[in-house]
């Protein structure tokens, strides 16, 4: 049965000016944002943006030093105990008892989500952790089996929200895809999910809306393809190869920086000024030239770029 809620429903995740110091550190700094429940959400940033302080204050791992957090409707330190059999969590660095076999460890993470693990068995099947790799004791397994073993246990007891801090870190290309998979299938069935990840691809392959933070603020907060679409295009060029090799003037193009390899340039253009770059570049000796929307890497770049000339301008 589909989990998300309607018009006016109650949020899978609120935070209104979430701030979490350490002494004089600060790791997020008035961090307000909403996640629908239904969604499949990304925090995005570089490492030490402040994506795992927030995850670990959504978790009820750290106490935030002023603001709040509403997760599923509940207080994530005051109302764990309720909050734990419908929260899945898997950290960035995971820390299992090395004696432990890979059963015992799912045996005991269940135990304390206080909730039954209906699809542990099928987790396991589809993420590649056979019997015989569930009874060798967790010290054994390679990074790759232990962050599968963390998916299973984050997602074993069904979760209303799964919380996620770089989930594919370390798994193979092929158990990537089944990740992507259960996200797509969460999603389906209405669940949430909130994963945090520096890798741009990932998060332009798994989330419907992503929330941009850098230096533990929020800088947008944007669907995923509107991003893309509004950000930069790629104009790839090729001049006629008469002329001299490497760099040359591109004119009034030159403006965009291009980076250029043999006689092939590459410009990132903002959609408003496509039409008068493209002219400008026709006029030049063209032998070929494309343009292609920007993936999600380049648009991070933009916004980023437009975020310092910004701090810049204010002084900060």
């Amino acid at each position: 049965m589909s989990e998300r809620g309607g018009p006016g429903g109650t949020p899978a995740i609120e935070l209104s000016r979430l701030t979490k110091r350490y002494g004089s550190v600060v790791g997020v700094e008035s961090l307000t944002l909403t996640v629908e429940a239904g969604e499949v959400f990304g925090l995005l940033g570089p490492n030490g943006a402040g994506k795992t302080t927030t995850l670990r204050c959504l978790a009820g791992l750290l106490r935030p030093t002023t603001g709040s957090a509403s997760v599923l409707g509940l207080d994530p330190t005051l109302d764990h105990p309720r909050l734990a059999p419908v929260l899945g969590y898997l950290p960035g660095e995971l820390r299992f008892y090395p004696e432990l076999t890979g059963d015992e460890t799912l045996d005991l993470l269940s135990a304390l989500q206080q909730a039954p693990s209906p699809r542990r068995r099928e987790l396991c099947e589809r993420l590649d952790l056979s019997d015989r790799d569930l009874r060798r004791p967790v010290q054994s397994y390679s990074r790759g089996m232990k962050q599968k073993l963390g998916l299973v246990q984050a997602l074993q007891h069904e979760p209303r929200l799964a919380v996620l801090d770089e989930p594919t870190e370390g798994l193979d290309p092929l158990v990537q895809e089944t990740f992507y998979a259960l996200m797509a299938e969460a999603a389906g069935a209405g669940r949430t999910v909130l994963l945090s990840s520096h890798v741009l691809p990932e998060v332009q392959r798994a989330c419907e809306r992503v929330a941009i933070i850098r230096e533990g603020r929020l800088v947008a907060v944007e669907r995923v393809a509107a991003l893309r679409e509004a950000r930069a295009r790629r104009i790839r060029v090729t001049l006629d190869g008469t002329g001299a090799a490497g760099p040359r003037s591109l004119g009034a193009a030159d403006r965009w920086s291009p980076r250029w390899q043999g006689d092939r340039a590459e410009l990132l253009v903002p959609p408003s000024d496509i039409t008068d770059t493209l002219r400008q570049l026709l006029s030049l000796p063209v032998a070929d030239i494309t343009v292609e929307e920007a993936g999600l890497d380049e648009a991070f770049l933009d916004l980023y770029r437009n975020q310092d000339r910004a701090f810049e301008g204010d002084g900060s």
